[in-house]
């Protein structure tokens, strides 16, 4: 099948493959839209099934990251690059040199950073090979503690403050005593519950990885789930914080929570599923929208002058933006996903 033909092609720009058999490296960089601003987006390191299941989420999540750049008001584009193989197992410094030079070979179009399975490390590796590597240098951070170039925490802060404004504007509450079940214990996740915890919230977590899960409960009294059982939980709000899809047809019907908003990226396995959760009166996060923490952070870096304070504030914006959203789709009877989609459009359809 083209790529021209598949399912998710949203009218992408550039999608590039890229094989190197001696540093064992297949990879795919898809760059959606440029039309506020070069490219950027993460690169994932995952043991996808087979290439047509990498190139399935390299084309949402670059999709996503157009959005996510327009609601987060940047001069940006969106991106993404999947590398095919377990970040565990099978990542080497031959690859990330290699990934480094097939960044580099987009000319400037694309810039990665850090995503699932890449780490600081990797890309200051890839940046050995490239200038169009983002994350490697970084002069600020939005809690005033000393910036590594990892944009997670940012990211966490920036789904902290939006869950704190959907629960807000849902229940009519603060996060004393709710109840949080989150899907994904990784870098994001687990700052994320770290802030959940000191606001007095309630937690339920899961992971494919044991050691997630063992420090959750150390460190914050977390209660473990099953992976299988964390949607289905008589809770106030899930979320998920790790692949995307996850709001689908089997997990739907089982969950009781008011709000879902988390850190992972693409939740809905179809735009249709908002309107069914809309319908259902369960408030959705659009996930670009609340997730966009991590990017505005790596806008910040790259910007000539710029501050602590004004990271945190452009981070904090994430709330506004939400509620902005929420209130335009209940006057207008619409899901919020659709809503935040029309907003993005108009935003990014034109070019700066």
């Amino acid at each position: 099948m083209s790529v021209f033909d598949h399912p998710e092609f949203d009218n992408h720009e550039h999608v590039a493959f890229y094989h190197d058999k001696e540093a064992g490296l297949s990879a795919i960089i898809a760059v959606h839209n440029t039309n506020l601003g070069p490219a950027l987006g993460g690169c994932r390191m995952w043991p996808y099934i087979n290439s047509s299941e990498a190139l399935t989420d390299v084309l949402r999540l670059s999709k996503g990251m157009t959005y996510k750049a327009a609601m987060a008001n940047l001069k940006l584009g969106g991106g993404k690059s999947v590398i095919i193989g377990d970040p565990r197992k099978a990542k080497t410094k031959e690859m990330m040199t290699a990934m480094g030079k097939f960044v580099d070979s987009l000319g400037g179009k694309y810039f990665t950073a850090e995503d699932s399975g890449i780490a600081v490390t990797d890309l200051q590796t890839m940046a050995e090979q490239s200038e169009y590597i983002a994350g490697v240098q970084a002069q600020y951070h939005f809690a005033g503690e000393k910036p590594d170039g990892n944009p997670a925490p940012s990211t966490a802060y920036g789904v902290f403050v939006g869950l704190k404004a959907s629960v807000e504007y849902a229940l009519k509450s603060d996060l004393q005593g709710v109840k949080v079940a989150i899907q994904g214990m990784g870098h994001v996740g687990f700052r994320l519950a770290q802030h959940l915890k000191a606001a007095g919230a309630e937690l339920f977590v899961t992971d494919i990885y044991p050691e997630g899960i063992e420090r959750a409960v150390e460190e914050l009294g977390a209660t473990p789930v099953a992976p299988e059982e964390i949607y289905a939980l008589d809770v106030d709000v899930i979320a998920p914080c790790a692949l995307g899809a996850s709001i689908n047809d089997t997990t739907l019907p089982t969950i009781k929570a008011r709000v879902i908003g988390g850190a992972a990226n693409n939740q809905l396995a179809r735009e249709e599923i908002g309107d069914i959760l809309h319908k259902q009166g369960i408030l959705y996060a659009p996930d670009y929208v609340l997730n966009a923490g991590g990017i505005i952070d790596i806008y910040h870096q790259r910007m000539e002058s710029s501050s602590n304070e004004a990271l945190r504030a452009h981070i904090e914006e994430i709330g506004d933006t939400l509620k902005e959203i929420y209130t335009r789709a209940d006057a207008e009877q619409k899901a919020t996903n659709r809503v935040a989609n029309v907003i993005a459009e108009e935003r990014f359809s034109n070019k700066a």
